[in-house]
């Protein structure tokens, strides 16, 4: 199984002018981690600068000394990093900060930055920062755009050089936790709790630890049912909550490394506790007092939803869904658990508004879930760097006290002070050679770390940050690179989906325009689009999901007239003649986008295409490949949207364009 080290890639610089901290290291304490961080010095320093380190006792020249100092106020997982007299000192109360300051200096060796005279303290923001992988035991990966599972095959757990490969890409960008199995657990999947995979998992787990990452499992709930013989998973039936008890016991003491589970329930088919008349917070906290012991967590998915909506009723509305099935609840669940809610309401769509529920519950632990996949943006085979909009989500006030009230200081622990809190990201790695299918899209991966680490990034910072790391320090190659990866998301939202209405994919494998694909069916994502105008009604008179925010974000969405133009189409329904705030008309407004859009994503292939001779050759004819597809299906999308409109409408283009 061959594969890439990404941004681990190290270039070689021998001339570096800090060269000369790499020739000794010493350690002041012992444990896995720091032989990790010890191990990573060394190798970047014979790959960087072609100096073999030596670990010694105690500098008596120039080094890197890391010191473990239980009273740093940087806490376990920050660090401390300091130049002085020829000693380059990196200083954490645990062994995972010293992991992280140690690839920050590596990373100060990638980018060019000074290492004399270097001041810098850092802590994570976020307390977990962690990946759901939703890859299946077969091999598969459920929006999975970059080959196969790395983590399984053939019914069988994978455990080689790949899954050290992937601990250390994930750990240099402080991921602390992995779930390594799709959240809709079915048939085999059910026994990763079980003997059939302790040994292999054991394997991971310890190759995890070894780079300061927990190891997650998704749970099916319906585990006593389907692989314990009994039968029922009713979470308050007590020979059920026995069967829990004794399994927690068993895989807790089997996987030392065993962070805890994440838990899909009730929704799309999979099974919960609403089969017995049960809430949530039983279903959630039996599963918690059955991990607490072990100080194991239960993170539990708020992706709950009916999927059997009738189209033609226009009371019901999938976007309240996670409000109303959980917001009653706050305040009943254990310590132990986190409600993983994600960006939106919906369902990673390009543009959405941010779920009511940060905010709303007050009494409850909560994990922002975003997707780095591009299910719905593209899915790698187009570029769009999402960073930038999960810098929005994050900055978005919810007003549920007067300060600390964004989504940042809500997940990182600051509005509640929790923490059982922080970040997940549907992750988008395969076994692709270079782990993300699209090149660019290791940006996404690189920055989700990078970000939830340290919130106050910016996406041009973490942008420019990677392109040095991976491609090196040719000015014109970031240059136009950072040009791409920033203009990418609105362009992508230009071509595809107008002011926020969102969802107009070809359904199941959600790629390519199909206004109507879901317009009657049962996922209850709609347009409405008639021959007056189009956009969903949210307000009072319509489902009333707009009242589910705090005041004064309820009023905004309520008005036409100040609801955020971007979502527009989400909260309202508005004749194709609505006046925006530029001017133009609702009409013009999509037929100008999708006309920009095409024209932008032509425009990245040509700065791509300038890009020849300056970037390997291998890497360069894979992503010339992709962006000419990008190209060619933006055009597409274009000319779909456009025409479906023109002929609802019948109001031609201002600019007199060819539309079909």
């Amino acid at each position: 199984m061959s594969y890439e080290n990404a941004w681990l890639n190290y270039q070689r610089n021998p001339e570096n002018a800090d060269k000369s901290y790499f020739s000794f290291v010493s350690v002041n304490g012992e444990g896995r981690v720091i032989k990790t961080a010890v191990t990573e010095l060394k190798r970047a320093a014979k790959e960087i600068l072609a100096v073999e380190m030596t670990e010694v006792q105690k500098l008596a020249a120039e080094g890197i000394f890391l010191k473990l100092n239980p009273g740093a106020e940087a806490g376990e997982e920050g660090y401390h990093i300091s130049e002085k007299d020829g000693t380059l000192t990196v200083e954490s109360a645990g062994e995972k900060g010293i992991l992280y300051g140690c690839f920050a200096v590596i990373r100060m060796l990638q980018t060019g930055k000074q290492i004399s005279g270097t001041e810098v303290t850092e802590v994570p923001d976020n307390p977990i920062r962690i990946l759901n992988h939703w890859d299946n035991i077969d091999g598969s990966i459920e929006r999975g755009y970059s080959g196969e599972s790395f983590f399984f095959q053939d019914q069988k757990v994978l455990v080689n050089d790949r899954t050290r490969a992937y601990a250390r890409l994930a750990a240099s960008v402080g991921i602390n936790a992995s779930v390594i199995n799709n959240v809709n657990v079915k048939g085999n999947a059910t026994n990763l709790i079980t003997e059939k995979y302790r040994r292999e998992l054991q394997e991971m787990g310890e190759i995890f630890a070894d780079y300061g990452i927990s190891l997650y499992l998704s749970l099916n709930f319906a585990a006593p049912m389907e692989i314990g013989g009994l039968d029922s998973a009713d979470p308050l039936d007590e020979k059920v909550q026995n069967w829990w008890k004794e399994k927690m016991e068993e895989v807790f003491t089997g996987l030392p490394n065993l962070g805890g589970f994440l838990v899909k329930a009730d929704s799309e088919g999979r099974p919960g506790p609403f089969t017995y008349g049960r809430t949530h917070a039983d279903g959630a906290n039996m599963l918690a007092d059955a991990a607490a012991p072990y100080g194991g967590t239960i993170i539990w998915r708020c992706f709950v939803y009916n999927c059997q909506q009738d189209w033609r009723d226009r009371t019901t509305d999938r976007a309240r869904s996670g409000y109303d099935n959980f917001m009653q609840l706050d305040g009943l669940f254990r310590d132990n658990v986190i409600l993983q809610i994600k960006n939106g309401p919906m369902d990673f769509q390009v543009r959405e508004p941010v779920s009511p529920l940060f905010g709303g519950m007050e009494k409850t632990n909560e994990m922002l879930e975003v997707q780095i996949a591009q299910e719905y943006t593209g899915q790698q085979r187009h570029v769009c760097y999402l960073i930038p909009m999960f810098q929005e989500v994050l900055k978005f006030r919810t007003y549920c006290q007067e300060d600390r009230d964004t989504v940042e200081d809500i997940v990182t622990g600051k509005t509640m002070g929790n923490t059982n809190c922080g970040i997940a990201a549907v992750v988008n790695t395969g076994n692709d050679e270079n782990w993300t299918g699209h090149d660019l899209a290791a940006a996404n991966f690189f920055g989700f770390g990078r970000l939830c680490f340290n919130t106050s990034l910016s996406a041009e910072e973490i942008a420019k940050e990677w392109i040095v790391c991976t491609f090196g320090h040719d000015r014109e190659v970031q240059e136009k690179i950072l040009q791409m990866l920033m203009m990418s998301w609105k362009t992508y939202e230009k071509y595809t989906s107008p002011l926020g209405i969102g969802w107009m994919v070809n359904p199941n494998y959600h790629y390519g325009p199909n206004v109507d694909g879901y317009e009657y069916d049962r996922w209850g994502t709609y347009h409405r689009a008639d021959h007056l105008g189009m956009g969903v009604c949210r307000g009072k008179k319509g489902t009333g999901y707009a009242q589910q925010y705090r005041e004064p974000n309820a009023s905004m969405y309520e008005n036409v007239q100040t609801c955020p133009e971007e979502l527009l189409l989400f909260f309202h329904y508005v004749p194709y003649t609505y006046q925006l705030k530029t001017g133009k008309t609702m009409i013009q407004h999509i037929y100008d986008t999708h006309f920009e859009g095409a024209e932008e994503a032509a425009y990245m292939a040509d700065l791509w295409d300038s890009l020849e001779g300056k970037i390997e050759t291998k890497v360069f004819e894979r992503v010339q490949k992709r962006l000419a597809h990008q190209k060619e299906h933006a055009k597409e999308w274009r000319d779909q949207i456009n025409s479906y409109f023109y002929r609802k409408s019948m109001i031609p283009d201002e600019k007199h364009r060819t539309i079909y």
